[in-house]
């Protein structure tokens, strides 16, 4: 079992910056792939970004490409999503998963114009 919390969310002006971050706990060693997606209201959920938790490997949607950057710190069990030059299409719930088996509670990001 694996239990992740994230953080971070908030409101920004267009072109901003914000920092998520994606606390996990548990069998964190049983899980080699922990990422970000995120789910806009009537949408469907979306790949962000993935991470490999032992390479360190990323690798991104095309959406967020430039803009965003995932990593990780092992010391102390989280990864994060650097989000910069944020735009309003980027305003949604995002949420942290681990083995795209785990689900974090959501962060909230709303990007005003």
């Amino acid at each position: 079992q694996v239990q992740l919390v994230e953080s971070g969310g908030g409101l920004v002006q267009v072109g901003g910056s914000l920092r998520l971050s994606c606390v996990a706990s548990g069998r964190t060693l049983s899980t080699r792939i922990l990422g970000w997606f995120r789910q806009a209201p009537g949408k469907e959920r979306e790949f962000v970004a993935t991470i490999g938790w032992n390479t360190g490997n990323t690798n991104y949607a095309d959406s967020v490409k430039g803009r965003f950057t995932i990593s990780r710190d092992v010391a102390k069990n989280t990864i994060y999503l650097q989000m910069n030059s944020l735009k309003p299409e980027d305003t949604a719930v995002y949420y942290c998963n681990a083995g795209s088996i785990y689900w974090g509670q959501g962060t909230q990001v709303t990007v005003s114009s």
